[in-house]
Parts: structure tokens; C-alpha cells; sequence
């Protein structure tokens, strides 16, 4: 646990992938900063996503990862867009022991054509859809699912909409993606990602300085319901509005430490960070999961899925491994 002493002496180690919590006990606040590295990177290299898509993805994953240590995840939580956009389809999800995996579905004419109109908003490529988050604990407790609708607008603002309409929690949450290009005397250029992303919540220990009016019967957050609003806490408005300062090369800038940032936005105030909590990527697929998936399809769908060399040939769209079956290994008994 670092205080604002020594937050001076530390520095973002490079490569490094983590999540950094934080607490601003005077204003009531806690938070996680989230930085990935090397996980993303072999993530994207393994699926060769055009630029655009690959950022998408990328915000994506920061955010899940903010949200799972939010939550002190004990199983899996899934985070998954669906939208009529030029991407269909994002999901990533994490596990409290494995690390986290991505993968998105696409048009890609239709990313093409977002990419040559110059728009650098890239969650408009998921257009009108549904966000949902789901956290699985464990074999004894109950799948949570939240819901929120995506209108085109970017993964920050759809993250905001959810714990609105969903969590009642006052959360601020900025999210930004780089490219880092290296280049070495005689040698080609090196390309990489990283992703970074902060997440801070209001929780005080008075309930009422918490109040929120409920959500209308009709689900419409609109100009008459955000006008009977209570009051926001004067701690949060100050929270806000240190947060709304923080620019996207700030949370992306190598020679900026998470802490450094931290105690810049809070030093006033005295802000504490805890250990680090390491983050790795990695994929839950195996050859027996995907069998018990192949024995539950019909006889026709088995014979559909058999490929000219009489194999059934299954690619994880996660990690790209290929799984290779006997169709007899799945022969229903007559």
C-alpha cells in the first residue's frame, strides 16, 4: 500500500499488465486503473483485426477488466456487444483464475468504408444494439445479467448508461487505446498496443448521501427524470470533475505511471494505492469442452458440420485453436 509519501518513487514498469486499486478516503471514493501490454498484444496479433476494430476490442477489454475487479470476481464475467453496426458482435470475458480472452465479429466492407470516412470514434462501429454484462460466481449463486442499449455512441458513454440504470452507483469511467510505433537503426519499424482505463465509484457509508431517485416504470432516462434528480454529493462533483481532466494520452503515456497520475488528480485530498493485481490473457477452451458441445447436436447438424477429408474441424474464435473430431466419436445409437 503506497501513500502520497512515496507514490513520487514509482513508475510504470513497461510491458506490464495490471489493475491498480485506489482509494480517495476523503471524498469516499474508490477506483481501479487498469493497464494492458504484452496480454493485449498477443491477443490482437492473433487475430489480425483491422486497426479500428482492434482499438474497439481493445477499450473493451480495459473495460471488463475494470469491472471484474470491481466485483472481487470469483468465476467469470462476460462482457458482449451485439449491434447491427459494421461490428457485430465483441466479446470479452475474464476469469478469476485463467486470465481473459476477446474476440469480435465484423463486416468488413463495412469497417472499410468507417475507416476511409476519417471518424475516430470507433464505437460507432457497433451502431444499435445491446450491451450486456454477466457475472457467474460459482456453482451455488445465482447468473447475474445487466442490460443497456448502445446507440452508436462510444463504450465510455454506454458504460455510464449501464451503472445508471443498473448499479444506482455514481461511476466515472475513461477508457483510451495507442499505437506505439518503435523503430531501431536498419530495422523495420515495430508496432504494439496498449490500452488503459480508470474507473472511480462514489460509496459513501451513509446510505443517504447515496440517494437516487428510482428509475421510471418505463425505462426512459429522459430531460423531465434527470431534472428530478437529487442533488450530487459535493465530493462527487469534485470527483468528476478531476476525473473529466485526465486527457487520453495521460492514461496512455509510458512515461506516466498509474500512481503518478493518481496522486496528480488527488494529491489534495490524499489518495492511497494497493498492491497491483496482475493481469493475464489466456483462453478456457479445450478438447473435451468442445466435444460435449458436438454431442449434443442432431445427427444432421453432426453430418453438416463434416468436412470433404471426413473430419469435423472446429476453430476456437477466441485463441484460433483448431480442434480436430471423428464424427463416429458422436454416432447416436440406432
Amino acid at each position: 500500500m503506497t501513500d502520497n509519501q512515496n507514490i513520487d518513487a514509482l513508475s510504470r514498469a513497461p510491458g506490464r499488465d495490471e489493475v491498480l486499486p485506489f482509494a480517495v478516503e476523503a471524498l469516499d471514493v474508490r477506483g481501479r486503473v487498469v493497464t494492458l501490454n504484452d496480454s493485449l498484444n498477443d491477443i490482437l496479433a492473433r487475430h489480425q483485426y483491422p486497426k479500428s476494430v482492434s482499438k474497439l476490442l481493445a477499450q473493451a477489454a480495459a473495460l471488463t477488466i475494470m469491472l471484474a475487479a470491481s466485483v472481487k470476481l470469483e468465476g467469470r464475467l462476460t462482457l458482449q456487444a451485439q449491434s447491427d453496426g459494421a461490428v457485430s458482435l465483441l466479446v470479452v470475458d475474464i476469469r478469476a483464475e485463467g486470465g481473459y480472452r476477446a474476440t469480435a465479429k465484423f463486416d468488413e466492407s463495412r469497417v472499410a468504408e468507417f475507416d476511409a470516412s476519417g471518424e475516430t470514434e470507433v464505437g460507432a462501429l457497433l451502431g444499435k444494439g445491446t450491451l450486456a454484462m454477466t457475472i457467474e460466481q460459482g456453482v451455488y449463486t445465482n447468473r447475474y445479467q445487466g442490460f443497456v442499449a448502445l446507440d452508436g455512441g462510444s463504450l465510455e458513454e454506454a458504460a455510464h448508461e449501464y451503472f445508471l440504470r443498473s448499479e444506482q452507483i455514481p461511476t466515472r469511467i475513461r477508457l483510451a487505446v495507442s499505437e506505439v510505433l518503435t523503430r531501431t537503426d536498419g530495422e523495420a519499424a515495430s508496432h504494439a498496443w496498449q490500452a488503459s482505463g480508470m474507473m472511480v465509484q462514489f460509496l459513501p457509508q451513509s446510505s443517504e448521501r447515496l440517494a437516487q431517485r428510482d428509475l421510471p416504470g418505463d425505462g426512459v432516462v429522459d430531460e423531465t427524470y434527470l431534472a428530478g434528480l437529487p442533488d450530487e454529493d459535493d465530493a462527487w462533483n469534485e470527483v468528476r470533475a478531476l476525473i473529466d481532466t485526465v486527457a487520453d494520452h495521460e492514461l496512455v503515456d509510458p512515461e506516466l505511471s498509474s500512481q503518478r497520475l493518481l496522486y496528480r488528480l488527488f494529491h489534495e485530498s490524499g489518495v492511497r494505492v494497493f498492491d497491483p493485481e496482475s493481469v493475464e490473457e489466456g483462453c478456457s477452451c479445450a478438447p473435451e469442452k468442445v466435444s460435449n458441445v458436438l454431442e449434443q447436436l442432431s445427427p444432421e447438424a453432426l453430418a453438416e458440420s463434416i468436412t470433404d477429408k471426413g473430419d469435423i474441424d472446429v476453430k476456437c474464435d477466441f485463441c484460433g485453436r483448431q480442434y480436430t473430431f471423428d464424427p463416429k466419436e458422436f454416432a447416436k445409437p440406432s
